[in-house]
């Protein structure tokens, strides 16, 4: 059975979880295999039904909102919708991504037939810290590099924050649909675990009663400028502990704060 789900907030409207990575938000028959549920482990967790109102990638972790009647789903559900909710992830990527970039690039759907119309899609990325270690995962270069990156969707494309940091030449890593399976393998066997790079850092929904800003974080805690190098570091497994296993990836490698200004 897996474990319970680590809730961040709740009322009688509303609950806000940690979705580990790896874990689907609801069944699906594209992945009959799987055994994670948020929909199912939540609905038992809580005995009472849970309504989906957004959705996060199997390999995404971080902040998911569900309600918890139909009257919160369509309100829920309609501010994601019409853009009324501001969400904030963490990626690492490839490279030294640009110190802060924003990103116009339309989309089609990743299984549109070829001549399906486009659709707007904008992103802003901006970067956080980035990293230099002396091994080649490439013949061709010396060393690798790679940077932690904020990405700011105001659109709600089907995996727009991958399509769009491939879009830069700077795609996330564990990736494996819009990545590099060559540098996703060198990178799990350093990082002990095989996983996309992505965190649902934070998100802002209106309450669907009172209409009030709701702010929902994940709990990552960021390193100040004395912490790198172990002080956020966590010995729990990351299926228990929500963030431990990106706390690690802040923590255990050399990382240097390079932030651009705020857009």
């Amino acid at each position: 059975m897996p474990p319970p789900l680590h809730i961040l907030w709740r009322d009688e409207h509303l609950v806000a979880v940690y979705k580990p990575a790896g874990w689907l938000v609801h069944r699906t028959g594209l992945d009959a295999g799987e055994t994670r549920f948020v929909m199912q482990t939540l609905r038992d967790q809580l005995d009472q039904h849970v309504f989906p109102v957004h959705r996060l990638d199997k390999g995404t972790c971080g902040v998911l909102v569900m309600a918890l009647h139909s009257d919160a789903a369509r309100a829920l559900s309609q501010a994601f919708e019409h853009g009324a909710t501001h969400k904030r992830y963490l990626a690492m990527v490839r490279g030294w991504a640009p110190g802060a970039i924003e990103v116009d690039h339309a989309l089609k759907p990743d299984d549109a037939p070829a001549d399906a119309a486009v659709q707007d899609a904008h992103t802003r990325f901006r970067r956080l810290a980035q990293l230099t270690l002396p091994e080649a995962s490439d013949a061709r270069f010396a060393t690798t590099r790679a940077s932690l990156v904020e990405a700011i969707p105001t659109t709600g494309r089907r995996h727009q924050i991958r399509r769009h940091l491939k879009h830069l030449a700077h795609p996330i890593i564990g990736d494996a649909t819009h990545g590099k399976g060559p540098l996703n393998r060198w990178w799990a066997e350093r990082l002990g675990q095989q996983r996309l790079w992505l965190h649902a850092w934070q998100l802002t929904v209106p309450h669907p009663v009172t209409r009030a800003a709701m702010t929902f974080d994940s709990g990552l805690q960021w390193p100040g400028p004395a912490d790198w190098g172990g002080v956020h570091a966590p010995a729990d497994d990351s299926a228990v502990q929500p963030c431990a296993d990106w706390q690690r990836l802040l923590a255990r490698w050399p990382w240097q704060e390079k932030p651009a200004p705020a857009p």
